[in-house]
């Protein structure tokens, strides 16, 4: 039974990918860990040990153990990174100014046998994390000059190292806040790691399935076969209790008699029996799992236990998991060959990527692949996605050469705020079509664990557009996109011309346009059902050779099929031509056919003029294609940062307020206007009256001239009549508070507030929230009723880029309003951003923040003002996308 202190920080335990791909486990240390150190200590080398402790030391003493295993977790701090149950790793601080001082010296010891996994960076970075949230604001350590790998954890995590050289020891110190430079780094090395972890999975040497059957009918035996027929260029293995010589190669009574190193294991036994498996894996050295066996956390409470101990063996003996319940995975590289899935037919190779958590849909997707003549890359099902998750597959796809777009199918989705920020990075290089079944816990499929959520669905779709995502409604749609964007170029603007020879076909194709946007700006060109190949060519080449035109769309009836099948390699050898896309409804053709190809084109690509069944379908998947380029233009890597921020002074205000109400509270008026002032926010004073001679007062104090309003929610419909503007002198105050008081007093909305009149404008509201979902979200509409009963919000996750803020208030559809409008002069986009870009860093910056709400902000051709706030402040939930580099929990 493990010694644990009742002070034992579990918050701080983490599973981590490591820079090989397997997993390892980080957690805080124990006073039970005596003997673990000592054993640890006991393999380091010589020379390991000399630059730890600047001294030979054979052996840790039980004092001097016991002393490094004993913490109190606040002004002594230490962790340990284990994996199979070993401690590979070891990390401390001590503060030196007592339990609140801001200065920790720092120490390391990583296994020799272990060294190039990148331990020590991983435990530097939980370490760091852990003392920035207890106020440690920098590190100091003691190193020999010889130690290069200890020196070289610190300087490539991104901190300002500074370093003198005194008596023969290297003295560092660095502040350990995140910095751009650091969060670049973590960010890099989590990609990198869990690229590899995926990699392993996908590429693996040796695959062994278990549980495979004499039954031709099982499962096991048709993972088996699926193997064997789709080429595996590896070694493969069968594992079943009753060995039998119906299977073409060996088959082994227990996974112990495997010979050699198993890289994958194929599982496919009965439910109760999978955790046995994978303990038996874990002994074996297996180095990735994919389980096909139902009857999880799908299943109910039992099953959910099942999934929960199959994971912590995994993950305790540094092992991937896919599925359970999973269709499979398959690799079509030459080099690998592998159709691990329950799909009888290796599908062709191409250059799209396929995610599916659904296995009724990763059928419905693989047979629409093959009926298209699409191709993939990789395909991997996740199943209950208990452990590997679309986020870890796009972290693959960004280092994979093979893979120019990606389609997947998202039934939920664990770490939105995380898929937000692979998504968008991805997104830049390659195109993300994304199926959404529902959002969150809407429609959330038995099995998947996912975090409550009080943000609408709305949220989610405005953050599919911040990343670039393609979002379609069906498989359908992904893959009448994907055929376009894997085998033409990108669209470079919203003109297209459409020629063919069919008249309603043509009208169709223009009539799309319209509803989705796009300008017809050459043709319809429709030429005689009789016309030959030369006059198509000749239109066709007109198209593609006017500069008013983007795209080009054929629509196209042959008359007799030897005739068209001349006019497809016609246009696809034209197509090839011109760095613009092109897309047909060819009769007789759907999909993508090497009767419309061109060849290989520019970057690599096989160009072909990808063909739909109608126009409609073409047009629908041009127009998401050209949405997604035109993103590509505005993006950038620049993320907003508004001079006159003083960070520390807002959390200083913010700790305060949860020191004195550990639940959490709304703030008052000074300590909202002191919050947001920190921000670099000006909110406009407001004074409560209850009587005329209060509002007479309190407008003296202020200044004329003043508004008196009121601020009772039940004349949000009609503000007009709840308004008093332009009062100048005393006698008018006095009277706009008795002629209101006697109005609104039936109605019980006679509290009234007085305030410094405001120059005309647009009420504008944003506010942001913290979500235990989705982290912190920004929104933004025009102030009033009508706004709320139409829904006219947009939503989005910082931190935020100069285009984000941009796109959110170009994101309502009142926008066009703040652009002038009637006699109204456009308002001061810079103020209104300005406003939005210091929203968006406080809400990133703080998850203490659970609601904050600038309404209105009043904007005008001369600027902005915040006249109204209100700001809840509560203990924070705990972002699912944090500071440092963690697994999702179990």
């Amino acid at each position: 039974m493990s010694e644990t202190p009742s002070t034992y920080p579990v918050q701080w335990e983490a599973d981590v990918v490591l820079r090989d791909g397997s997993v390892a486990q980080i957690r805080p240390i124990r006073p039970d860990d005596v003997a673990a150190l000592q054993e640890f200590h006991r393999r380091q080398s010589p020379e390991s040990i000399y630059l730890r402790f600047f001294a030979p030391m054979k052996e840790l003493s039980d004092k001097d153990a016991k002393r490094f295993a004993t913490v109190d977790y606040v002004q002594r701090v230490a962790l340990v990174l284990e994996a199979g149950e070993e401690l590979l790793g070891v990390a401390r601080y001590d503060r030196l100014d007592g339990p609140t001082g801001h200065s920790a010296e720092v120490a390391f010891n990583v296994s020799d046998h272990f060294q190039g996994r990148g331990i020590g960076s991983v435990l530097l970075e939980h370490l760091a994390a852990i003392g920035r949230e207890a106020g440690v604001e920098e590190f100091t350590a003691d190193v020999l000059p010889q130690n290069r790998k200890m020196m070289g954890v610190f300087i490539d995590a991104g901190f300002e190292v500074k370093h003198h050289f005194d008596d023969g020891v290297i003295s560092l110190a660095f502040p350990i806040g995140a910095t751009d430079a650091s969060e670049a780094v973590r960010v890099a090395r989590e990609q990198r790691a869990e690229s590899a972890s995926i990699r392993a999975l996908l590429n693996p040497r040796s695959v062994v399935v278990i549980g495979v059957s004499r039954n031709r009918e099982s499962t096991g035996r048709d993972l088996y076969e699926h193997l064997r027929g789709g080429g595996f260029t590896g070694q493969l293995y069968a594992v079943n209790r009753t060995p039998h010589a119906e299977v073409d190669g060996e088959v082994f009574a227990a996974l112990s008699q495997v010979p050699g190193e198993i890289d994958l294991a194929v599982v496919a036994v009965p439910a109760p029996e999978v955790p046995t498996v994978v303990r038996e894996c874990a002994d074996h050295g297996v180095r990735g799992v994919l389980v096909v066996s139902s009857g999880f956390a799908e299943a109910g409470a039992e099953g959910e236990a099942l999934q929960t101990e199959l994971l912590r063996t995994a993950r305790t003996h540094g092992m991937r998991v896919v599925g359970p319940n999973s269709f499979g995975l398959i690799n079509t590289a030459e080099q690998t060959s592998i159709n691990a899935s329950l799909a009888p037919n290796m599908p062709a190779a191409g250059a799209l990527g396929l995610f599916s958590q659904s296995g009724a849909l990763a059928v419905a997707g693989l047979e629409s692949v093959a009926e298209r003549g699409l191709g993939l890359s990789t395909f991997v099902s996740a199943g209950n996605r208990a452990d590997v998750s679309g986020n870890d597959l796009m972290q693959y796809w960004l280092d994979d050469d093979d893979t120019r777009a990606v389609g997947m199918y998202l039934e939920s989705m664990g770490n939105p705020r995380k898929f937000n920020r692979i998504a968008r990075r991805l997104s830049k290089a390659k195109p993300v079509i994304v199926v959404k079944s529902g959002v969150s816990s809407y429609g959330v499929p038995p099995g998947h664990r996912v975090r409550p959520t009080r943000i609408p669905p709305e949220a989610f779709r405005a953050m599919l557009r911040q990343a670039g995502v393609i979002r379609v409604e069906n498989v359908h749609q992904m893959f009448d996109i994907a055929q376009l964007v894997v085998h033409q170029p990108l669209p470079k603007g919203e003109r297209v011309a459409i020629v063919g020879n069919s008249d309603a076909l043509g009208a169709l194709a223009a009539d799309a346009c319209v509803s989705w946007w796009l300008r017809v700006t050459h043709g319809p060109i429709n030429l005689s059902p009789e016309a030959d190949q030369h006059a198509f060519r000749d239109a066709v080449r007109a198209a593609f050779e006017d500069p008013e035109v983007d795209s080009v769309v054929t629509a196209f009836v042959p008359p007799r099929q030897s005739e068209g099948l001349e006019i497809a390699r016609t246009l696809g050898e034209l197509a090839a031509e011109y760095d613009k896309p092109c897309l047909t409804t060819f009769l007789g053709i759907q999909g993508v056919s090497e009767v419309l190809s061109g060849g290989v084109g520019a970057g690599g690509r096989h160009e072909v003029v990808p063909s739909y069944s109608m126009p409609e379908d073409a047009i629908r998947s041009l127009a998401a294609t050209t949405r997604y380029a035109q993103w590509l233009e505005r993006q950038t890597d620049d993320l907003v940062m508004p001079d006159g921020i003083d960070h520390d002074r807002a959390a200083a205000i913010i700790q305060n307020v949860l020191d004195e109400s550990p639940e959490g509270r709304e703030l008052d008026a000074v300590e909202t206007r002191e919050l947001l002032s920190a921000y670099g926010i000006e909110l406009w004073p407001s004074t409560l009256v209850t009587s005329a001679q209060e509002a007479v007062a309190a407008a003296e104090e202020i200044g004329y001239p003043v508004v008196l309003k009121s601020t009772s929610p039940v004349v949000r419909i009609q503000p007009v009549s709840s308004v008093r503007a332009d009062l100048n002198s005393a006698q008018a105050v006095a009277d706009a508070y008795t002629a209101l008081d006697d109005r609104l007093a039936p109605i019980g909305a006679n509290t009234f507030v007085v305030q410094r009149m405001a120059e005309p404008g647009i009420a504008c509201v944003v506010t942001s929230g913290e979500d235990a979902l989705f982290g912190p979200i920004v929104r933004f509409s025009l102030g009033g009723v009508p706004t709320e009963v139409m829904n006219d919000f947009g939503y989005r996750i910082p931190p935020f880029t100069t285009g984000d803020v941009d796109d959110l208030i170009n994101s309502v559809r009142a926008a066009p309003i703040l652009d002038g409008f009637g006699q109204r002069a456009a308002i001061d986009r810079d103020a209104l951003r300005d406003v939005v870009a210091r929203i968006s860093v406080l809400a990133n910056s703080h998850p203490q923040v659970y609601d904050l709400q600038l309404n209105p902000v009043n904007t005008h051709r001369w600027g902005a003002e915040v006249l109204g706030a209100t700001v809840v402040v509560a203990p924070p939930v705990g972002r699912s996308d944090g500071d440092r580099r963690t697994m999702s929990a179990l």
